[in-house]
């Protein structure tokens, strides 16, 4: 299987520096597993973002974000040529992206007594949901619950916080990380299936033509379909909680 050549084009509009600039959210902890000692994130998202670098021909430089509003944020702010970042039709007014590489369930944590046992029960009048700001699974939640209310926090952390303390009755999250709850914490558990998919892909800010994002779709197929993402995932050691996107 061959790795797409890049046009003169393509390089231009993904590194018009001639410097392939990263952006890298740091709060997906299966995609950025830990930080070296000087700041440089390890993960998924890192090691693909490198890997179009040498595609590319070009170095790379990565900057990083504490949270995915951040780094959507700066699309405008000519900070990064491309944005390893949940794609989701909020972004994309000012974020065009590739298919998705990735992919990690969203569920519900809830208390053992509670009366939801499927997904749907959860969007109730009464019913408060705690999660995330400006996450990914936190966008989808505002555009489709309908009658449960959302408490919107700073970080995960603070949205458990916020069931644990009872201001919310359910808690909106990763899978992966409400399954450490689980293992931490009596009296709660998850329920069955999903409300949705985080699809990570690749971006790069809009406008810049037709020729970087269709090289960039182009490698990130190729990326899924070699085995590259899955190898990645084993590498560093996510198999089973982060999935390969093959059906997106």
């Amino acid at each position: 299987m061959t790795e797409p050549t890049p046009s003169a084009a393509a390089i231009a509009a993904l590194a018009p520096t001639g410097i392939l600039r990263a952006g890298i959210n740091l709060s997906n902890f299966l995609l950025v597993t830990h930080q070296e000692e000087d700041g440089t994130p390890v993960g998924v998202s890192p090691d693909i973002a490198r890997a179009l670098a040498a595609n590319l021909g070009v170095p790379i430089e990565l900057v990083t974000f504490p949270h995915p509003g951040l780094l959507a944020d700066a699309a405008t702010e000519d900070r990064w040529d491309i944005g390893n970042i949940g794609a989701d039709p909020a972004r994309a007014e000012h974020i065009d992206f590739s298919p998705p590489y990735a992919e990690i369930e969203a569920t519900y944590l809830v208390r053992s007594g509670a009366a939801f046992q499927t997904i749907a029960d959860v969007d109730r009048p009464g019913v408060t949901i705690s999660c995330k700001a400006r996450a990914a699974y936190a966008l989808w939640l505002e555009r489709h619950i309908e009658h449960a209310t959302l408490l919107q926090t700073d970080t995960i952390d603070e949205s458990i916080a916020a069931f644990h303390d009872g201001r919310a009755d359910a808690v909106g999250c990763l899978r992966p990380r409400l399954l450490d709850e689980l293992s931490d914490t009596s009296n709660v558990r998850l329920l069955e299936g999903r409300f949705m998919r985080v699809l990570q892909a690749v971006g790069t800010p809009a406008g810049r033509g037709a020729a970087g994002i269709e090289h960039l779709s182009a490698f990130v197929r190729h990326a899924v379909d070699s085995g590259l993402v899955e190898s990645l995932i084993e590498q560093h050691a996510v198999q089973g909680r982060l999935g390969v996107a093959r059906d997106a």
